[in-house]
C-alpha cells in the first residue's frame, strides 16, 4: 500500500477472543429506514407483529401525514395460534398494497422474529408473490429478525437476496456495494468519475430498472464491512472482490481509492492530481477534531460490525489506543486489510458474553466506550464517557469530505466530560 505504510505487524494474525454467551443486539429491521430511502421504487413489508411496527416508527420518527415506504403486516393471535391461513392472509395484503401504491417495482417481504418462530415461509411467499405480479412487480423476501443477529445485517440479508436476482454480464465494470448517504455517494462517484475508473454501478441501485448486473468480469468494492453474506454472493455469480481497507478517515480512504485505482490501471500521477487537494482537507479536519483523542483509550462492545475499521481509524489517525475491539463477526476477507493497518495490542473479540466483556471494562476503565444504547446509560451513570454506536450508522462518516466529522462524533463525548469536569471543578 504505497500511500499508507505500515509501520507495524499488523493484527490480522491476532489472537481472537471468541465468546458465544448473552449478546445485547438491536434489531435488523432497523436497517429498512437507511435502505428503503436508497431504493425509490422499492417497498419493505415487515411480516411481524405490533411491535414491529412501533419499532420501525419510532425509528424513522414517521409523521402522521407521510406516507414510506414500508409497512408491517401484522400477524394476529389467530395467525400465530394456527387458526388462520398465514399465506392466504399475506397474499391478500400484498394485493391490497400494490393496488394502492403502482409505483412499486420491487416489494421485498421482510420476516421477523414472530414471522421465524412460527415458521411462515416467506422465500415460498416471495415466488408465489413474484409469479402472480411479475414482471411489473419483483418479490424478494430476506431475514431482519433480532433473535441473533445484529442490526446492520438486515442491509446484508437484503442485498445478498437481491444479487441472484442481477442480469448476467460479461462487461468489465466496477459495483460499488453498500448503502451510503447520497452526499457522500455522489462524492464516491465524482472521484472515481475524475479517475478515470468505470463502468461504474451501485448496489443498492436507486431504481429496479437502474443497469446493474453482475458476471464474471465484474469487480466489486465493499463500502461497507458488514456485507459478508452480500460478498459470498457476488463471488458467486463470478465477481471478483477488490479487498481494502474501508473508506473511513483519510488513510483509508486513499487506501480504498488506491486498492480500486491499481485494479483500473491509473497511473500515480493521476491519483495524486485527483487526491492531494481532499487528502491535505481531510488531513487537516481529522487533526482539528482529534485534538481530544490524542493519547486517549477506546474500548469497543460489539455492535454494528464497524468496529474494526473505526479502530483502525482512531489508532492510526487519532493517537488512540484501542483496549479491546469487539465485533459480532470478524470477516478477515472484508476487514482483513484494516487489520493489517492496526498496531499490535488490542484485544480482539468476536461475538459476545456482555457479563464478562462489562468486567473487562470496568477494569479497563476506558476513556472512551463504544457501545449500543442499552448499555450506554448504564455505564455513563458508572463515570464511563460513552459513545452510541448507532450513531456511526445513521451518520454520514466516509470518505474524505466526512473525515473531520467523524474524528468529531468520538472527540464530542470526551470534549463533554473535560467541561462538565472543569465546571465541577470550579
Amino acid at each position: 500500500m504505497k500511500d499508507v505504510p505500515n509501520t507495524g505487524q499488523g493484527c490480522r494474525n491476532a489472537p481472537i477472543l471468541k465468546e458465544r454467551g448473552q449478546r445485547e443486539v438491536f434489531c435488523g429491521l432497523t436497517s429498512i429506514i437507511w435502505l428503503h430511502r436508497k431504493m425509490q421504487d422499492a417497498f419493505f413489508l415487515v411480516v411481524g407483529s405490533r411491535t414491529c411496527a412501533h419499532l420501525l416508527q419510532s425509528a424513522a420518527g414517521v409523521m402522521i401525514f407521510a406516507e414510506p415506504r414500508f409497512g408491517t403486516a401484522i400477524l394476529e393471535e389467530t395467525d400465530l395460534a394456527g387458526m388462520a391461513d398465514a399465506q392466504d392472509e399475506l397474499d391478500r395484503e400484498v394485493g391490497r398494497l400494490l393496488e394502492r401504491r403502482g409505483d412499486i417495482r420491487q416489494l421485498f417481504l421482510v420476516g421477523s422474529c414472530p414471522s421465524e418462530v412460527i415458521k411462515l415461509d416467506l422465500e415460498k411467499a416471495a415466488e408465489r408473490l413474484s409469479a402472480r405480479h411479475g414482471p411489473h412487480v419483483r418479490v424478494i423476501n430476506f431475514s431482519g429478525s433480532g433473535i441473533e443477529t445484529t442490526f446492520t445485517e438486515g442491509e446484508d440479508a437484503c442485498l445478498a437476496a437481491m444479487v441472484p436476482g442481477l442480469p448476467e454480464t460479461q462487461d468489465r465494470q466496477l459495483m460499488l456495494v453498500g448503502a451510503l448517504p447520497d452526499v457522500v455517494q455522489d462524492q464516491a462517484l465524482d472521484l472515481l468519475d475524475r479517475l478515470g475508473v468505470g463502468p461504474v454501478t451501485v448496489l443498492p441501485s436507486a431504481r429496479a430498472d437502474d443497469p446493474v448486473a453482475v458476471g464474471p468480469n465484474a469487480v466489486f468494492a465493499l463500502t461497507q464491512p458488514f456485507l459478508g453474506d452480500t460478498h459470498a454472493a457476488l463471488v458467486r455469480r463470478g465477481a471478483r472482490h477488490i479487498a481494502a481497507p474501508f473508506p473511513f478517515g483519510e488513510q483509508g480512504t486513499t487506501a480504498w481509492l488506491r486498492a480500486v485505482a491499481d485494479e483500473f490501471g491509473v497511473s500515480d500521477e493521476k491519483f495524486a492530481e485527483v487526491t492531494d487537494a481532499p487528502r491535505a482537507r481531510a488531513r487537516r479536519a481529522v487533526a482539528q477534531a482529534a485534538e481530544a483523542l490524542e493519547n486517549r483509550s477506546v474500548f469497543f462492545f460489539p455492535d454494528s460490525q464497524l468496529e474494526i475499521p473505526l479502530a483502525r481509524f482512531l489508532t492510526r489517525e487519532c493517537g488512540m489506543t484501542a483496549i479491546e475491539v469487539g465485533a459480532p463477526f470478524i470477516h478477515k476477507d472484508l476487514v482483513g486489510p484494516d487489520m493489517d493497518l492496526m498496531a499490535e495490542g488490542p484485544v480482539f473479540s468476536e461475538g459476545q458474553d456482555v457479563d464478562l466483556q462489562l468486567d473487562r471494562v470496568h477494569d479497563a476503565k476506558p476513556d472512551l466506550t463504544v457501545c449500543g444504547l442499552g448499555l450506554a446509560n448504564p455505564l455513563e451513570a458508572e463515570g464511563l464517557t460513552t459513545k452510541w454506536a448507532i450513531e456511526l450508522v445513521f451518520t454520514p462518516v466516509h470518505f474524505y469530505e466526512q473525515a473531520g466529522d467523524l474524528a468529531g462524533l468520538f472527540s464530542r463525548p470526551l470534549r463533554r466530560r473535560d467541561l462538565l469536569k472543569l465546571e465541577a471543578a470550579e
